[in-house]
């Protein structure tokens, strides 16, 4: 899992975002959900941040 957030942080740098809070959640594991695979916490970004991930998005669905 820890793995899967660092992949996505990388991910993310390669276009110039950064999302400080993306992290493992934890608490996740503990849930009844099958196979137990956890969830990444994306966090809390700002304006700026979410404009430039919506469109480093869109440019990928563009081709």
């Amino acid at each position: 899992m820890t793995l899967c957030a660092e992949e996505l942080r990388t991910a993310l740098a390669a276009h110039g975002i950064t999302l400080p809070s993306l992290r493992v959640d934890l608490p996740s594991f503990a849930g009844s959900y099958r196979p137990a695979a956890g969830l990444i916490a994306l966090g809390n970004c700002n304006t700026t941040t979410a404009r430039r991930l919506a469109e480093v998005l869109r440019k990928a669905v563009e081709g």
